[in-house]
């Protein structure tokens, strides 16, 4: 197997953590591809240069145009690598995951060579470390998600593998634009087409914010105390409530585009 990672990243002050975790993505990783928003600080992206040079080309930095595009760029660029499967993970979950549970880490994205396409969903546990704006309107997507693919998932958590062939359908029939929708698009979409569609959960997906700008993933205890902040914030409520359309509305859109 030959396997590539696909990441979007939005910078918050995780690229010491990055660099620290280099040696250990590339023992899982035949190559990196990472999209950067238009506004990216240029010490990011000469940073990833750097890796790239010193991996001969293997890691590779993108600035999008339009930051709603990074997931999809990010997939379509993957392609352009020898890969024979692809992992999608959002690059601050990843490094979480990296950090604190290695080992299911490595074991789950080996386990992408066996299918087309593997969404990678959260544990109970993992899910309840979300603070409430998250944890009630992602039921919501996520029933609706696992209606549309009859079967009980967790859509939502940013990580999904695919072959190649199941990642080349997707760049050639879903568009760029609705970043956060292609956590239904994308699966919806790969069923339609005849793909055949699984499902795992890990604990290593749990929530990433409280690790931002910090020199190592957050404690339980300073995951809590983030939760409590971030939910006082209506702002928050009535950004998870936007997101969750957009995840309902691209999976619905999948399912009837597919169905004509």
């Amino acid at each position: 197997m030959a396997l590539t990672l696909a990441s979007a990243w939005y910078p918050r002050g995780e690229l010491p953590r990055l660099m620290k975790l280099l040696p250990l993505l590339r023992e899982v990783y035949q190559a990196l591809v990472i999209t950067l928003p238009p506004d990216v600080d240029g010490t990011i992206q000469k940073a990833l240069d750097e890796m790239g040079q010193q991996y001969q080309g293997q890691i590779m930095g993108m600035v999008t145009t339009d930051w709603s595009w990074g997931r999809y760029q990010s997939l379509q660029a993957a392609l352009a690598t020898p890969a024979t499967h692809i992992h999608y993970v959002d690059l601050d979950r990843l490094l979480r995951w990296v950090e604190t549970r290695p080992q299911e880490w490595r074991q789950t994205a080996q386990s992408v060579s066996a299918h087309d396409c593997l969404i990678i969903g959260r544990t109970p546990a993992a899910y309840a470390s979300h603070p409430q704006a998250l944890v009630q309107t992602e039921a919501i997507s996520n029933l609706v998600a696992s209606y549309l693919l009859s079967h009980p998932v967790d859509v939502s958590a940013g990580s999904k593998g695919f072959s190649r062939q199941a990642a080349g359908y997707l760049v050639a029939h879903c568009q760029p634009g609705r970043a956060l929708g292609s956590d239904a698009e994308w699966p919806v979409t790969l069923m339609r087409a005849g793909f055949a569609i699984d499902y795992v959960e890990v604990d290593g997906l749990d929530w990433e914010i409280p690790d931002q700008g910090q020199p190592s993933a957050a404690n339980t205890l300073r995951q809590r105390q983030i939760a409590i902040e971030y939910d006082a914030d209506p702002e928050n409520w009535k950004r998870r409530v936007a997101v969750a359309f957009e995840i309902v509305q691209s999976g619905i859109e999948a399912s009837t585009r597919m169905s004509q």
